[in-house]
Formats: C-alpha cells, structure tokens, sequence
C-alpha cells in the first residue's frame, strides 16, 4: 500500500466523525458533505508527515470551514431575526424498521428540534458549544478557530448552553414501534377526514411547522384543531415510513414523486411537534434515494 493509499484509508476512517461534526454545525446533509470534501482536499494537499495528530487535524479543518459557511450564511439572511421564520435545517433520512435500540440512539443524538435551536446561535457560540459539549474538545483547540482566548471560547459555549437549556425541547417516547403506530393512525384519520380523531392523537399544544421553499415563507400552526385541519390535507398520497433523524417520518409521494418529508415528536401517545419540508425541489434531493432503495 502507498502513501496516497494508506492516507484515504485513514481519512476514510474518520469520515463519520467528521460528517457528524459538520452536520451539527452546518444543519444540512449537503453542506456537512462538502465540507468533508473540502477537509479531504487540504489533507491530500498536506504533509501528512508532520501531522501528529490526524483525527484532530481533520477536526478542526471540518470546524474552520463549517464556520466559515455559517458566517457566509449569517450574512446572507440577516433579515431573518426571527429563529421561527428561519428554513428547517436538513434532516438525516433513512429506512425505517432498523433495529429499535438504534432508532432510540438516533432520536436521542441530534433531533431536528436541537438543530433548530442550535440556528438560533451565532456561527462562533455554535461551533464552541458543538466542539465542546458534543464532541469534548477542550476550549484550548477551540479558542484559535473562532480568534478568541480560551476564556472566551468557554463563554461561547456558555451562552450557547443556556439558550439550549432554556428552550423546553421535547422528550420523545422510547417505544418506536409505539410511535409508529402513532404516526399510523394519523394519516389513517387523515384520510378518512376524521377530525375528531386526529384531535384525539395531537397533544392541545401540538405544533406543526412547515417548510415550504424559498419562493414561500416557512410557517407554524399551533393547537390540536389547526393542525387538524392542515393534516386533512394529507389525503390521497402514498405514504413511504421513515426514520427523520431518528424519529418516525414519513415520505408522501404522488404521481411517483416525493413530496415532503414528515418527522413526528411523539410524548405520552400524543403528537407534540410536526415538522415537514414541503419544497418539492429540497425533498426530492433528500428523499428520492431512500424511497428507490424501499421501492426498486
């Protein structure tokens, strides 16, 4: 084996930690590849030879370029102070029906509801908080990528950690095979028209927010008879069951195209939030490969 050979093989070990550090920066599958791709770059460009340390070299390449895409990001939508007005970020799609102890790991690692809050940061509070409190970087690492001393890296990730903390993310069930049938019985209400009994499985405070593209504000309804209304609109596509970063989903297709994605938080029996991409161009991207997989 050469050198270029043993140094992919090397990177290529690494490339699920890298992934996850991006995703979690980045929120968005398509991003968190490119930046992978970027990190492989420098490294084949790189004298490996004087890198003691390959995982935390990598790491950091991944972190500074994440940090210079959410900054560019932060620039272009300075509008947008509202968190709630922001798109969703990109969820991780798979085929549902894995093994349930792996459904509770994924629902418990990055859920869309953290990512959502995690957007609300700045580019420099989010990578502190995710380098630290997710993946165990000491401030020391973290101080260089963000120009600041280690004091006030770990202050980044301070303030980080409490506007975490302070919003009320959902515990979702840990019984996935209760979850699905959740999920089942609702778009089984849906299609029949059954208001009453898609009240009966939304928790009074339930909400659902929807993205529907750059061409449409993203929008959010509250309330069990709201989102009741929205969910009869449901009627009439051919549902493909997905994991959404771990939590029951759903893909709808019409006319042999996907649709929109649907992730369900599901608490005490009771739907609590919905969420759900609706730009045809976005979910098809991120969805048509899973449904080719379950449907050859």
């Amino acid at each position: 084996m050469d050198e270029s050979e043993w140094l992919a093989d090397r990177f290529e070990e690494q490339r699920p930690r890298l992934r996850a550090v991006a995703y979690r920066m980045l929120g968005s599958v398509a991003e968190a590849e490119d930046a992978v791709q970027d990190a492989w770059l420098r490294l084949s460009r790189a004298d490996a030879g004087q890198i003691d340390n390959l995982g935390g070299w990598l790491t950091t390449v991944v972190a500074r370029e994440s940090l210079h895409r959410l900054r560019s990001r932060a620039r272009r939508r300075e509008d947008l102070v509202d968190t709630l007005a922001r798109p969703l970020p990109d969820p991780v799609i798979s085929a549902a029906g894995v093994d349930p102890e792996e459904e509770v790991v994924l629902a418990e690692s990055v859920g869309l509801a953290l990512l959502v809050v995690l957007d609300s940061l700045t580019p420099a509070e989010r990578l502190a908080f995710v380098l630290h409190d997710m993946f165990d970087l000491p401030f020391d690492e973290i101080a260089p990528l963000v120009g600041r001393s280690s004091v006030a890296a770990r202050q980044l990730a301070s303030r980080a950690r409490r506007r975490v903390r302070g919003v009320d993310l959902p515990a979702p069930d840990q019984d996935p095979v209760r979850q699905r049938q959740v999920v089942d019985a609702f778009y089984a209400a849906a299609n029949a028209g059954d208001f009453d009994a898609l009240v009966e499985l939304l928790h009074p405070e339930v909400v659902f927010r929807a993205d529907y593209g750059p061409n449409r504000p993203p929008a959010q309804y509250r309330g069990a008879a709201t989102v009741a209304k929205q969910a009869r609109r449901a009627r009439g596509a051919d549902l493909h069951p997905v994991l959404v970063n771990g939590l029951p989903g759903v893909v709808t297709v019409r006319n042999d195209r996907p649709v929109s994605i649907m992730a369900f938080t599901i608490a005490d029996g009771l739907i609590l939030e919905i969420d759900g991409i609706r730009d045809p161009h976005r979910v098809r991207r991120l969805a048509a490969e899973v449904v080719r997989r379950m449907h050859p």
